[in-house]
């Protein structure tokens, strides 16, 4: 069964999580889901936006640690990491619909988005440290861009949760509206994207990113290097495993 839903209308993809039960945490088959529906937007000239969304109670609890864990190591084979790659080069406009728990790759995959907007409800949090572990998806250069160094150090390092009105403070979230309006609200835009020129919006996404797509990368590389050896770390397997006997 998948849990990565994804409807195609008026020239907008909307790729839909839906595993509440689990809190919409992302497993490895979910990721290959989310990158294959990239993929499907990138090679289809019928699509011209696409949108990332959950409910409007929770976009994604993060990564599902059990299933993670049996990945294997994080390399270019990795499900995760193939879908990290795919959204930096993603060429289309991106929006994210976030409403409830936006936990780990769910606050750092809003950086490689171009528009989000976010419900009132939302709760983001970059819970690394806690868990004995390190940035990924290159949020460790990405977000002090955003907030400053202090600021990114707290939210990463500490990690806190925060709300909306810090997400839309920080430079994280467009926009923010009451739940019962983000589906309205995110679609609107959309729309209105899909209406402009395909080749200008392109290229205008083209200048704003490409430049530093390289760099990004690299950044992910780095990360995952540190990610990988902490996660085989005794205080790492320690915390995950009291984790699992919550």
């Amino acid at each position: 069964m998948s849990f990565i839903n994804t409807q195609n209308s008026n020239g907008v993809l909307t790729i839909t999580i839906d595993r509440l039960a689990q809190k919409n945490a992302l497993s490895l088959e979910m990721y290959k889901d989310l990158t294959s529906a990239l993929m499907m937007a990138e090679k289809d000239d019928t699509i011209k936006v696409a949108v990332i969304k959950g409910d409007t109670t929770c976009f994604t609890a993060g990564n599902d640690l059990n299933d993670f864990l049996k990945g294997g190591s994080l390399t270019e084979a990795h499900p995760t990491v193939i879908f990290l790659r795919a959204l930096v080069s993603f060429s289309k406009p991106l929006i994210a619909s976030v409403a409830g728990p936006a936990i780990g790759i769910g606050t750092t995959l809003l950086m490689h988005c171009d528009l989000v907007y976010s419900a009132d409800n939302a709760v983001f949090q970059l819970p690394f440290s806690k868990l004995g572990l390190c940035p990924e998806a290159a949020s460790s250069a990405i977000l002090p861009k955003l907030t400053g160094r202090v600021k990114a150090f707290e939210l990463l390092v500490l990690g806190n949760k925060f709300n909306a009105d810090d997400a839309l403070q920080f430079g994280l979230v467009n926009d923010v509206v009451s739940p019962e309006e983000l589906n309205e609200k995110v679609e609107s835009v959309a729309l209105q994207i899909a209406q402009l020129p395909t080749l200008s919006v392109r290229a205008s996404k083209g200048l704003i990113i490409d430049s530093q797509k390289e760099s990004i990368n690299e950044v992910i590389s780095h990360e995952l290097k540190y990610f990988e050896q902490l996660l085989g770390s005794d205080e790492c397997k320690a915390i995950i495993a009291g984790f699992f006997k919550r």
